[in-house]
């Protein structure tokens, strides 16, 4: 299964409280598991059965494949680099994510836990040809190596330098480039792909390991390539020289043996050889239904060739895009799908899976805009982690056509929309937040949603959408977008809706006048309070009293609304200045009091 089916599923076995019981599911499920979820009681048994699943469904670096390792070293007790046989054991495939310096600090059988790594870094193929150099593994000296000693090492022939095969003997060296030339012609199309890589490359190595000092001929002095050779016997073709192969192979015979000659494994200057055999035969250029026989050959094109092929159907697209012809270079495989939508071409299902979600996000936004939602649904799904903000979004609308049929399901419509969350609006994550169904976003998610509308959550709407994996957000709080969004939030809510010890939030400040405003000294001040524009209404007896010592002075009426006057909580009134306040009382007029 695809990893983000795998990631659904563990998803859903969880919140039925089944991964408790992990001895029924395959080991690449059980990478997606939360190891927290796992007894302790049987944590050895969990990663020694998660370890044998495929590490490359998780990113080299992510978050849930480094903390697998680490909750691993916790459960074996692992405290230092050296590893014991019953911890190597248990570890399986994790070892290949551990320091270099673990390999020569470990026991000697980490070799074959090295065996299931699918591609080793340089600092540990150096530190492992540096164990293999001292003799002291199973396989002793490499100087006494033998062809079984080479058939024992598996994989790890590929990490060979060469130093290391220089002390290999020569005959056990062309001998087992031989015997892996017989294993690949025996081997299925499927069990092909799965290592070529270790075919080629020894073949290669034993290739040049034996060059030939014959002097430079004009005419094949070999045995002319024939069709018989090709299909009868292949792996004679190692014992030609790269000059004798391209004088002894005709362009026609190629032509009629293409696919035969590109399944055997011949070194890479064979490959070019046949390139510009191919071209001598077209000179005009290559007919559309010769371009999907190209296979391994297509790699060899610059962007400009490629740009005059006539790739106008969907079958000849999928047919160069086949990862079992190697990798594309990034600018190759952009003029590749570019040629195909200039004539014309839709991108489908299919091709957007074999496309694959980098080199989506590498297409211009109106080729983007051309993609059919349906072809989005087809596709299941897609990691556009790398899109630009505006690329996301319109994958994400076309996504959300693609799978509205789900909408009513939300933990399914969740898992499918998933990889698209990136380019959601805020309106769209907080309906999602608020369906009354747990979506248990993984952190992974959450970090990708697009920065500004996550600003606009609310504090229950990121407490309903991360859901169980809440814990998770404090292990994220350093994060630049975690940061912004709680910096937004207030911390009594943080403190009291989440309770996970989130820290930056706003404070809550109240604006409080004070009842007693500072007045300089020496200044009479009256107005302790803002003197409102409109008066309250008071009623007074018809013939007012005027207080005693008080001088009236007013002979006009007073109006009862007052004038604007700007005023602030804490007015200060100059020193020497006395504040006189004037307050109609009723329709008849009354003295100002002065005070």
């Amino acid at each position: 299964l695809p990893r983000a089916q795998l990631s659904c599923l563990a998803r859903l076995l969880s919140a039925k409280n089944l991964t408790a019981d992990f001895g029924r599911f395959p080991p690449d499920l059980l990478l997606f598991f939360d190891s927290a979820e796992v007894p302790p009681g049987t944590c050895r048994e969990f990663y020694a059965r998660a370890s044998r699943g495929n590490l490359d469904l998780l990113p080299r670096g992510s978050s849930r494949r480094t903390g697998l390792l680490r909750g691993a070293r916790t459960c074996l007790g692992v405290r230092s680099s050296r590893l014991e046989p019953g911890q190597l054991g248990s570890l399986g495939a994790l070892v290949c994510d551990m320091e270099p310096e673990s390999i020569p600090a470990s026991h000697p059988g980490i070799l074959e836990n090295l065996k299931l790594c699918p591609a080793l870094t340089g600092a540990q193929r150096d530190a492992l040809n540096a164990v293999l150099l001292t003799g002291g593994t199973e396989y002793g000296d490499p100087s006494s190596w033998d062809l079984q000693t080479l058939k024992d090492l598996g994989p790890l022939v590929l990490a060979l330098n060469q130093t290391t095969l220089s002390l290999v003997a020569k005959a056990a060296r062309e001998e087992f480039s031989r015997s892996i030339a017989v294993t690949y012609g025996s081997q299925g199309h499927s069990q092909r792909e799965k290592s070529p890589t270790l075919l080629r490359a020894f073949a290669a190595a034993s290739a040049s390991s034996h060059a030939r000092l014959k002097r430079s001929t004009e005419r094949c002095e070999s045995k002319p390539i024939t069709t018989n050779t090709i299909t009868t016997n292949p792996f004679s073709l190692l014992d030609y020289s790269t000059e004798q192969f391209n004088l002894c192979l005709s362009n026609d015979i190629l032509i009629e043996n293409l696919e035969v000659l590109l399944e055997q494994p011949l070194p890479s200057q064979y490959s070019q050889i046949m390139k510009e055999k191919v071209d001598q035969f077209y000179p005009e250029g290559m007919p559309e239904g010769q371009l999907r026989r190209l296979g391994s050959l297509s790699r060899l094109y610059t962007e400009q060739e490629i740009s005059r092929w006539p790739v106008t159907s969907s079958d000849t697209l999928l047919a160069l895009l086949d990862p079992s012809g190697g990798d594309w270079d990034d600018s190759q495989a952009q003029q590749l799908i570019s040629r195909y939508l200039a004539l014309g071409g839709i991108l489908t299902g299919p091709l957007l899976q074999e496309i694959g979600g980098r080199r989506l996000c590498k297409l211009q936004e109106e080729q983007v805009e051309q993609i059919p939602a349906e072809a989005i649904g087809a596709a299941r799904q897609l990691n556009i982690s790398s899109c630009s903000q505006p690329k996301k979004e319109q994958l994400y609308r076309k996504a959300q056509v693609a799978f509205a049929g789900l909408a009513s399901t939300p933990s399914t419509y969740y898992c499918q929309i998933r990889p698209y969350l990136g380019g959601a609006p805020a309106k769209d994550l907080k309906d999602l937040a608020n369906t009354g169904v747990a979506i248990d976003m993984d952190m992974e998610t959450f970090l990708a949603l697009n920065p500004e509308e996550l600003q606009k959550l609310s504090v229950t709407d990121v407490k309903n959408l991360l859901g169980k994996n809440l814990p998770e957000l404090k292990k994220a709080e350093k994060e630049p977008l975690v940061m912004g969004w709680v910096e937004r939030q207030s911390q009594r809510e943080l403190d009291c809706v989440l309770d996970i010890g989130l820290q930056g939030g706003m404070e809550d400040t109240g604006t409080t006048t004070p009842a007693h405003p500072t007045t300089p000294a020496g200044a009479t001040s009256m107005a302790t309070n803002p003197v409102p524009t409109t008066l309250p209404t008071i009623t007074t007896p018809p013939h007012p009293t005027t207080p005693a010592a008080v001088t009236s002075t007013a002979t006009t009426p007073v109006p009862t609304t007052l004038p604007t006057v700007p005023t602030s909580p804490h007015s200060t009134t100059p020193a020497g200045v006395t504040s006189t306040v004037t307050v109609p009382t009723s329709s008849h007029p009354t003295t100002p009091t002065s005070v």
